[in-house]
């Protein structure tokens, strides 16, 4: 469900504003979706001036950056090891910037922000 960011139609004392209008498309942001460990699946959104963003919504894959070789290669995410933002997170495999996921390459630490970037890369951890 989407949430309104709109001005408050009440004051801090708690008494009404006279200011009458209605909410506005502007004041809508978008629904909370998590990117999840799964088949691959993007959404593409419709931002303010017809721009576009592309948002994972699940994923096995990650870019995989090795800083000691200089090189980088496709790696399959098996789990959600840890994450320092929310552990719930850890539990329900919720791909974050921060996070340190499991794959077959060893742990990966995710640099991009899969909601925003539309793209999951990481940097491997010794």
């Amino acid at each position: 469900m989407a949430q309104w960011h709109g001005i408050s139609r009440r004051k801090p004392s708690g008494g009404r504003k006279v200011q009458a209008r209605g909410k506005r498309s502007t004041e809508i942001s978008t629904e909370k979706q998590f990117a999840l460990v799964g088949e691959p699946k993007r959404k593409i959104y419709r931002k303010t001036g017809g721009n576009s963003m592309v948002r994972v919504m699940a994923a096995n894959q990650v870019s995989i950056s090795d800083s000691k070789t200089g090189k980088t290669s496709l790696g399959t995410i098996h789990s959600v090891i840890e994450n320092a933002s929310d552990p719930n997170y850890v539990r329900r495999n919720i791909l974050v910037k921060g996070a340190v996921i499991e794959t077959d390459k060893g742990s990966v630490k995710i640099t991009s922000r899969p909601g925003k970037d539309g793209v999951i890369n990481g940097v491997l951890i010794e």
